[in-house]
């Protein structure tokens, strides 16, 4: 058979497994790599699963939309959490994790040849789906310490435009974007009659007092932000697949045909799950965060003397840090040295959209104290020996 050309030929290759492949072929290694949590879901969530499987009825379809019960309790956090009240003008859509909330956005809202702008570094499966769905990712540089720039950003729009990304608490940086820097972003948004797109998978991830805000929360912005969210963080929920969406009512129906298309229902048994964590809320996340800032604090006091090496921006969320690499060696290069010398598993920044330079995205939230003192100094030690300074 002649091979033909896909559309996805132009979109590029995922790196998790590619980077998932190199740590099985080096046993040992400790993986900075991948962004999940350290801790397994609450025993609320597991228990609900029993009451999944008294109703025979729970193994046939369900809404598109998502089961009754747990629509409700988003309803209740969003109004708790997020200061986001569900009107008339609004609706909740529960997806197989956030990206396919995010993908459901872009198909819902655009057609080919449209434009989205991506801040950047941009979280590689954002860039991924607008190119999959044929539009066109439009690249905006953030400042030195990856926050955004709202002229860079109104310079690019066009007649094309149809929404601008935002991710806060970021990913792959860890920097939080300031309520000030949201709502000018969101009120550019209103002005130009485009989307705003808050993807907002790790708000509770924050330290040092900072604050998450969530745009959707703005008087009378219902018409026009879209908002995500997910479990597979806050709830140690990665593979259950559980997120959901908050939307506008005039897209309602165009995201039904997209997930009816895809998925039909999100998992059921997934849904019962999710409803007993959002059952426990915030506060079982809160056992965590502070083991998890305690790691954060090591990567810190490790990163910060080798100022010759590296930069280490300002990072206050999630649980990233995105490392400016002072030399002239290609990030995967020094990616596949690292692991395959030092066994320590770093993700290249090209894949986040930084073309130009040596970057490197650290992950810290799947490690406790010990094993993350003992995958820090591994990569100290690698740097150290790898880089030597332009």
């Amino acid at each position: 058979m002649n091979h033909f050309n896909s559309r996805m030929n132009r979109v590029q290759s995922p790196i998790i497994p590619i980077i998932g492949q190199l740590i099985r072929e080096n046993s040992g290694t400790i993986s900075l790599g991948q962004g999940v949590v350290f801790y397994p879901p609450p025993q609320e969530a597991i228990e609900k699963i029993s009451q999944f499987l008294n109703h025979p009825a729970n193994h046939q379809y369900k809404s598109v939309r998502g089961i009754d019960p747990l629509l409700k309790q988003i309803v209740t956090k969003l109004q708790e959490d997020n200061q986001i009240n569900i009107n008339n003008n609004r609706s909740i859509v529960v997806t197989a994790g956030s990206n396919m909330a995010f993908m459901n956005a872009i198909l819902a809202i655009t057609n080919a040849g449209d434009e989205i702008i991506l801040n950047t570094p941009y979280y590689f499966n954002h860039e991924m789906a607008i190119t999959m769905a044929s539009c066109h990712p439009i690249l905006v540089k953030t400042d030195d310490n990856y926050q955004l720039c709202l002229d860079k950003i109104k310079a690019a729009i066009t007649p094309r435009t149809r929404a601008i990304v935002t991710i806060s608490p970021n990913n792959p940086t860890g920097v939080v974007y300031s309520e000030s820097s949201l709502k000018e972003v969101n009120q550019l948004c209103q002005e130009k009659g485009i989307y705003h797109i808050s993807d907002e998978a790790y708000e509770y991830f924050t330290y040092d007092g900072i604050k998450h805000f969530s745009p959707a929360s703005i008087i009378d912005s219902d018409s026009y932000t879209i908002s995500l969210y997910s479990l597979s963080k806050a709830y140690g929920f990665a593979s259950w697949r559980i997120g959901y969406m908050v939307i506008p009512n005039h897209l309602l129906e165009a995201v039904k045909k997209i997930q009816d298309t895809i998925l039909i229902c999100p998992p059921v048994i997934s849904q019962y799950a999710a409803l007993g964590a959002l059952t426990v809320g915030k506060n079982y996340y809160k056992k965590y965060i502070g083991e998890i800032d305690k790691v954060r604090n090591i990567f810190i006091n490790h990163l910060q003397p080798l100022q010759d090496i590296c930069t280490l921006v300002p990072s206050q969320g999630a649980f990233y840090f995105f490392l400016r690499i002072n030399t002239d060696m290609k990030d995967f290069e020094l990616v596949k040295k690292l692991i395959e010398t030092y066994n320590i598993a770093v993700l290249p920044g090209e894949t986040f959209g930084i073309k130009k330079g040596c970057y490197l995205r650290i992950a810290y939230g799947a490690l406790q104290q010990e094993t993350a003192t003992i995958g820090i100094e591994r990569l100290v030690q690698g740097l150290k020996h790898l880089i030597n300074p332009v």
